[in-house]
């Protein structure tokens, strides 16, 4: 199922300008190897949600190789700061050359490990946090990101209509994991969830205060 039909993604598609190089080539990259990343609207999405709140201290569980690092980088003032997690080795190696050539280097770091744990390690509240790691996981990711994003940040999770499997009667271990991130964020007190219809779609949480 097509959260957007195929002809409206290539009309907003049209609208955004060229990308640079770097972007371009982790696109063709993707496009390859039929590796998920969240695509230009996504990231234009997020440079913008970055900016608007001011984000400085940015939070990713599951980089894949720092194509979404990259439009947040964009959002990131002086001094800010991003870091991503990955489980392979390869993903980190091909995101940092990706950061040097992108001159975005000295404001992201990477770790390489299983993201939640990574996370439980890494003192501190943010700004902004962005998850996209394996489906299944989302609650736990859900429980872990919540208490440590600031009053007015945001939390964001990738593929959270999950192309609408939760609509054909599919069980699965990630099917369920995205139902359940999604009841949760709409029942947690000072969480304002929205689903926006980009892509696979995109869970967005503001931390109301309060």
């Amino acid at each position: 199922m097509h959260v957007v039909s195929p002809e409206l993604n290539e009309y907003m598609l049209g609208l955004l300008p060229a990308r640079d190089a770097v972007r371009k080539e982790l696109e063709e990259y993707a496009r390859e190897r039929n590796f998920p990343i969240v695509g230009p609207l996504v990231g234009n999405f997020f440079a913008q949600i970055a900016a608007l709140i001011g984000a400085r201290r940015i939070m990713e569980l599951g980089s894949g190789f720092g194509y979404s690092a990259l439009w947040f980088a964009d959002a990131l003032p002086e001094g800010g700061e991003i870091i991503c997690t990955d489980g392979d080795g390869a993903n980190r190696e091909r995101a940092e050359e990706a950061f040097r050539r992108a001159g975005v280097a000295d404001r992201i770091r990477f770790h390489t490990g299983d993201a939640l744990t990574l996370f439980a390690g890494i003192e501190g509240d943010f700004d902004l946090i962005f998850c996209d790691i394996d489906k299944h996981g989302y609650p736990d990711a859900f429980h872990a990101a919540w208490p440590r994003l600031r009053p007015g940040g945001v939390l964001l999770f990738d593929n959270a209509l999950w192309s609408g499997r939760m609509l054909e009667g599919d069980e699965s271990p990630d099917t369920r994991g995205v139902v359940e991130l999604n009841r949760l964020a709409f029942s947690t007190p000072q969480c304002r969830a929205s689903l926006v219809p980009i892509r696979d779609g995109l869970l967005l949480c503001t931390h109301q205060s309060g």
